[in-house]
């Protein structure tokens, strides 16, 4: 009962924390197709919007990977899937779950550990025009992952049911 209550919330928190992501892919779009007009007609601020096109951008697709998992879309075999059981899939995908996603996301929160820490503690700026930010972009390592162990998690407790 515990269990079940603990993965209920992470799961909403997982899914609250991808709908305020969704609001990034505007800003995204917007910044990377005023770079142009901004370079050319204003002569300023092209640079700017790149820079925080770019950190927008890791921090979308850092979440947009677990989102494309929970529509389960994310690197989906469906020709060889469909012909079995809801039941067989359900139990492959919580193998793949233990096997793959829960590994790959602890290997990549341990390894990057010095990565990440160094760039936020130093408040890593972008090399090129020294904007502040890039630790976000370093940062986005961090969420793509502690989202993937999250979902992994919540996709391992969840009871298999007869018939789904």
């Amino acid at each position: 009962m515990l269990l079940a209550r603990i993965t209920s919330a992470l799961d909403r928190l997982i899914a609250g924390i991808l709908a305020a992501g969704r609001i990034l892919a505007i800003p995204v779009v917007l910044l990377l197709f005023l770079q142009w007009p901004l370079r050319d007609l204003v002569q300023a601020y092209s640079r700017e919007a790149n820079d925080l096109g770019q950190w927008l951008f890791a921090l979308y697709v850092a979440m947009a990977v677990t989102a494309a998992t929970r529509a389960h879309s994310h690197l989906a075999t469906d020709v060889v899937a469909r012909g079995y059981s809801a039941r067989t899939r359900a139990i492959i995908a919580r193998t793949m779950a233990l096997i793959g996603a829960l590994p790959w996301a602890l290997f990549v929160l341990i390894a990057g550990r010095s990565i990440v820490i160094s760039s936020l503690l130093a408040r890593e700026a972008f090399a090129d025009t020294t904007n502040p930010g890039y630790f976000l972009v370093k940062l986005a390592l961090w969420v793509l992952a502690g989202l993937m162990l999250a979902q992994a998690l919540v996709d391992l407790c969840r009871p298999i049911r007869e018939g789904t």
